[in-house]
């Protein structure tokens, strides 16, 4: 069976984000046969559509990485009840232009942390939302809340608590079974995928 491939989309561009914390514990727990690497964010101007048929090189590397990957995993960060800015940014450059979408048909894993009691639950409802339009395939259960994250993360940012890490474990497991159901294709080679959108 092929490896599966998954990028994680980063929430910030903070250095010590719980968000960043969580994508470097996804790494580390991927299951056998899957393969995680976090996409980089930083350097992406704010989304010009003027721009979308050539767009800067952090934004072009990025939607390259993405392009091919057989499912994505966000990490989110709850700003204002919704997503953060860079997030944001991300997702709409990477669905520009028409036609060209990086998300299309995409499997998609989401993760959020945060200080508070309810772990980012309104920012991921927020992705939730704008992947009905990019035609996006999220996985429903386990969902992954990170409450009170202060307490669930060390010094260094590692995410130390158990039961967090076998949830996350959990919904990466069921994101490659969800991947595999949807995808394939997938496992004949590169020969066999269908064509992106």
């Amino acid at each position: 069976m092929a490896e599966m491939l998954i990028v994680g989309i980063p929430a910030s561009l903070r250095r010590g984000a719980f968000s960043t914390g969580l994508l470097d514990a996804a790494v580390e727990l991927a299951p056998e046969g899957t393969r995680i690497e976090v996409a980089d964010i930083h350097g992406f101007p704010v989304f010009n559509q003027d721009e979308e048929n050539d767009p800067p090189e952090p934004v072009r590397r990025f939607q390259e990485k993405v392009r091919p990957a057989d499912a994505v995993l966000f990490a989110v960060n709850e700003h204002n009840y919704g997503l953060s800015a860079a997030e944001k940014n991300a997702l709409d450059w990477g669905s520009r232009p028409p036609g060209q979408s990086v998300w299309n048909g995409k499997p998609a894993g989401m993760m959020s942390a945060s200080v508070g009691m309810l772990g980012g639950v309104r920012a991921q409802l927020a992705l939730r939302q704008s992947m009905v339009y990019l035609n996006m395939f999220p996985v429903n259960r386990p969902e992954v809340f990170v409450a009170m994250a202060s307490q669930k993360f060390d010094a260094n940012g590692r995410l130390v608590d158990e039961t967090a890490r076998k949830v996350v474990r959990a919904h990466l497991i069921e994101l490659v079974r969800f991947a595999r159901v949807l995808r394939p294709d997938r496992d004949r080679g590169p020969e066999g995928r269908a064509p992106g959108p």
